[in-house]
């Protein structure tokens, strides 16, 4: 679980800094990723870069860990603390949400979001 949260921290760190080739370097290049923002899945590391790219043209999300646990299934489960504002800082979102991931030879393989509650 320790080498798991160590990935993850640093994926979410680069994410806040906005750094996509040190997110993508916890990811396997096949990984598949939910596309919160706009619905649906995407996959591999260049659909990420896309996706993340117009995100941030449009909105100013943060993410933040609040608690770490590991699913019957193997799959780990992130609770964050997620901030969205639009460009001119109007919230858009407050909340806790659920990051679900699976691994493979160390790195990401899937990310899956689940709704727990919003302010």
């Amino acid at each position: 679980m320790t080498k798991f949260k160590d990935i993850i921290d640093k994926a979410y760190t680069a994410f806040n800094e906005r750094n996509i080739d040190n997110a993508l370097a916890t990811m396997q290049e096949d990984v598949q990723w939910s596309k919160a923002w706009e619905g649906g899945y995407i996959s591999g590391h260049e659909e990420i870069k896309q996706y993340w790219t117009r995100q941030w043209k449009e909105i100013n999300p943060k993410v933040e860990t609040v608690g770490f646990s590991e699913r019957e299934n193997g799959s780990v489960e992130v609770r964050v603390h997620q901030n969205v504002k639009d460009l001119e800082g109007n919230l858009m979102f407050d909340g806790t949400v659920k990051h679900i991931y699976t691994f493979e030879d160390g790195l990401i393989k899937t990310m899956d979001i689940e709704l727990v509650e919003s302010n």
